[in-house]
């Protein structure tokens, strides 16, 4: 139970600082708005400030570090201090962050990017690695005859069929003309005269006459 009342006197603690939080931005709206139409000239003889064009190193800036300073006197203070201030208008290159990396003056408006936390650009990497499947499948993919080509060899088929037909007409023809009978052999032959019969006579001589 002591916890639940702990946790809703913080919560309470953190929902005053929220509204005063919101009534000081509030205040400093309105304040930003009754000074708008006033000149750069006019709030600093109000305010009593210098002009902060004509300030240098030895100045003190620390004015213009006031809430009731406009955010545009403000801003035009700083600039000058950045530039009379060697340490500031001089930089090395060695300070880490130096140079502002957002672009968020050139940044479009909801800009989508495939970078995704704990993977990076997974989706470029993927679309390269499909694109390099892909030439490599065409690579190994036999190429097809241009249309130039396939008239041709469809002309040179069609030659050969034709040569193949001449061919085969000429051996059918050359066949007909071995099969068809000479005029010699179609006459009929000669009936030959039939053999006589001729008796056969045997002697044995007696071995053992001798």
């Amino acid at each position: 139970m002591s916890d639940f009342w702990a946790n809703r006197r913080a919560a309470v603690a953190r929902e005053e600082e929220a509204e005063q939080v919101a009534l000081e931005v509030q205040r400093r709206l309105e304040a930003e708005e009754a000074v708008a139409d006033k000149s750069d000239e006019e709030l600093l003889e109000e305010l009593g400030l210098p002009d902060p064009a004509h300030m240098d190193a030895e100045s003190d800036f620390k004015a213009f570090l006031q809430d009731t300073v406009p955010a545009r006197l403000r801003t035009r203070a700083l600039r000058q201090l950045w530039r009379v201030n060697p340490v500031l208008a001089n930089l090395d290159g060695l300070i880490d962050y130096g140079e502002d990396y957002t672009d968020a003056a050139t940044v479009i408006e909801n800009l989508q990017t495939t970078y995704q936390v704990g993977k990076g650009m997974l989706a470029h990497v993927e679309e390269m690695a499909r694109q390099a499947e892909a030439e490599e499948a065409e690579k190994n993919e036999p190429d097809e005859p241009e249309d130039d080509d396939v008239m041709e060899l469809a002309e040179e088929d069609a030659e050969s069929e034709d040569s193949v037909e001449d061919d085969n007409t000429i051996a059918a023809s050359e066949v007909q003309e071995d099969a068809a009978p000479s005029p010699i052999m179609a006459e009929e032959p000669e009936a030959l005269p039939m053999p006589r019969h001729r008796r056969m006579t045997f002697t044995f001589e007696d071995k053992r006459a001798g």
